[in-house]
């Protein structure tokens, strides 16, 4: 688990040192900055229903508590709904410079893949394909979170962990396209390497909740997987 933290922090690094990445990172940063303005006012207003769903009614002095809980819960699972959906989108619409820069991180590492000769359209509609099925198994996650509807807590955690499952999928699309693994494949790998996509997909959740900084977690998901992966090879 600590292993696949720092290999994220690995990427992240290179991200920012390395000029050759940078100046891919720049292509793409007006466009994540965009969606992340327009998922933040949808967390605000999906924040305030959720919070008014679950707000139970009483004059006592602990539902004031209570309502103060179910706030701070609703906030929680607004921003992973927000996370979530800025993932899938910004994958989809920055896979063009997601492969470019999982091709330069992989020729550094000495890796021959060949280069993809997909067009634009063609990269990002592969990528929101390779999205559908795990947003299937995060919608069974969510389902078994709402048998827990009333117990805020616990349906919180079972949506953090089919999250941090989901992303696992998602930060892993552009490195798995690029070696034509399909879904069994990245399936199998995710299994094989469990803990390693644990920590490693739970940093990210972590930072993509940090406003500015989140627009650079996918870049350098990109990085660090490609660069782990490469070396594998």
């Amino acid at each position: 688990m600590i292993q696949g933290a720092m290999i994220f922090l690995q990427g992240l690094k290179e991200l920012l040192a390395r000029a050759e990445l940078r100046s891919v990172l720049w292509r793409m940063i007006g466009l994540l900055f965009v969606l992340m303005v327009v998922l933040t006012g949808g967390v605000f207003w999906l924040v305030d229903y959720v919070a008014n769903l679950w707000i139970p009614e009483g004059d006592a002095w602990y539902w004031q508590v209570i309502s103060w809980l179910v706030w701070i819960l609703a906030f929680v699972l607004a921003v992973l709904c927000a996370v979530f959906s800025f993932v899938t989108l910004g994958s989809a619409a920055a896979a063009p410079w997601l492969d470019l820069l999982a091709r330069r991180t992989e020729q550094r590492a000495g890796s021959e893949l060949e280069e993809q000769d997909s067009g634009w359209a063609t990269l990002v509609l592969q990528s929101l394909a390779n999205s559908v099925r795990p947003l299937f198994g995060l919608l069974v996650w969510g389902v078994a979170a709402l048998f827990f509807f009333w117990l805020p807590p616990v349906a919180t955690a079972l949506w953090a962990y089919g999250g941090i499952r989901f992303l696992s999928y998602e930060l892993i699309d552009t490195p798995a396209s690029r070696r034509n693994w399909g879904f069994t494949s990245r399936k199998q790998h995710l299994n094989d390497r469990r803990w390693f996509y644990f920590g490693f997909s739970g940093l990210a959740l972590l930072l993509l909740m940090v406003p500015i900084v989140n627009l650079l977690v996918i870049p350098a998901a990109v990085v660090g997987l490609s660069h782990n992966l490469s070396k594998g090879e």
